[in-house]
């Protein structure tokens, strides 16, 4: 009997203190855990926020950068211009669309050969022609072919055997800003050889055609 008391005293305390022990132990753990799970995640949280924020800002920017860059390319690249009549023929047939290049006469002036857009006289009707002369230049039209400078001009210029020569049948001395064009179709075109036009100023071309939006054969690049 003494022995199982003895036993149960020592095994009671033992079993107290063992049992304290492993709730003492456990209490600790998990609270450990819990603060740190707690760091972490406020830790955590807040990074996020960071983050988030970082990236709306590059977001906002980006579309900020896309809204202007197609509003250039608009302005610059995408006005669009009806021809009308058969003057261009057959690079350009009537009613065929274009869109008009504005940025590249900012940078750099027109050349012989470009199809330019242009208002004759200030007006807000616009026509479509190719330039043959360029300021400084004498452009007179001979047997059918047009003569830059006593030269007969081979190259840029694809109207041929052009029957009407009037103002140009005589030298034409084009000035600063001043630009003879001519239709590719030359018999119903009226252009810097008519008396009523003449050379086209810089100061009224309006841009380059560049790309024809028509679906049809002349459908692309110019």
């Amino acid at each position: 009997m003494q022995g199982l008391k003895f036993g149960r005293k020592r095994r009671g305390p033992s079993g107290k203190n063992g049992k304290g022990r492993k709730k003492s132990s456990g209490h600790s753990k998990l609270r450990f855990e819990s603060e740190k799970r707690g760091k972490d995640h406020a830790g955590g949280h807040g990074k996020r926020k960071h983050i988030s924020a970082a990236s709306a800002l590059c977001m906002l920017g980006e579309i900020i950068l896309v809204c202007a860059a197609a509003v250039f390319l608009v302005l610059a690249f995408g006005h669009r211009v009806s021809n009308t009549g058969e003057s261009m023929m057959p690079t350009l047939g009537n009613g065929e669309v274009v869109l008009v290049n504005r940025l590249s006469y900012m940078m750099f002036s027109p050349s012989r050969g470009d199809i330019v857009v242009y208002s004759q006289g200030g007006s807000e009707q616009y026509s479509v022609k190719r330039i043959a002369g360029l300021p400084g230049e004498t452009v007179q039209i001979i047997d059918g072919s047009i003569y830059i400078d006593g030269e007969k001009q081979t190259e840029d210029i694809y109207a041929e055997n052009i029957e009407y020569a009037g103002l140009a049948s005589a030298p034409v001395e084009l000035g600063d800003g001043e630009y003879f064009v001519i239709g590719d179709n030359p018999g119903v075109s009226d252009d810097s050889r008519s008396p009523d036009a003449g050379p086209v100023r810089e100061a009224d071309i309006y841009g380059k055609a560049w790309f024809v939006t028509s679906f049809g054969d002349n459908f692309g690049l110019i």
